[in-house]
């Protein structure tokens, strides 16, 4: 797996910019522009930054489509309360996970 590219692939679902990236992450500006333009590879640490700031684990990072992977507590928690809604109500809250990706 190409690194940078899975990087770039994230932004891209979320629209983020590198700037927003480096916001989220707590990382530098420079630090997260030299991924790209230095093609740096980047630190664990730094990889660490960029999967919590996407609200992965390094293990969903690395994963491949369609591999199983382990959630982290804070996705096993919403994956439990997302259990207890009704399906309307699962309706409504996936508009509304979707109307703030758009902003």
């Amino acid at each position: 797996m190409e690194v940078h590219s899975k990087i770039d692939q994230l932004m891209k679902e979320r629209k983020w910019t590198r700037y927003r990236l480096a916001r989220e992450s707590g990382l530098s500006s420079s630090t997260v522009s030299n991924l790209f333009y230095r093609n740096n590879v980047p630190t664990l640490s730094t990889l660490e930054a960029v999967a919590d700031a996407f609200g992965i684990t390094l293990s969903q990072f690395f994963c491949e489509e369609g591999e199983a992977v382990d959630l982290s507590d804070e996705q096993k928690q919403l994956l439990h309360q997302w259990s207890l809604l009704t399906k309307k109500q699962r309706k409504l809250m996936l508009a509304l996970m979707k109307s703030y990706r758009d902003t």
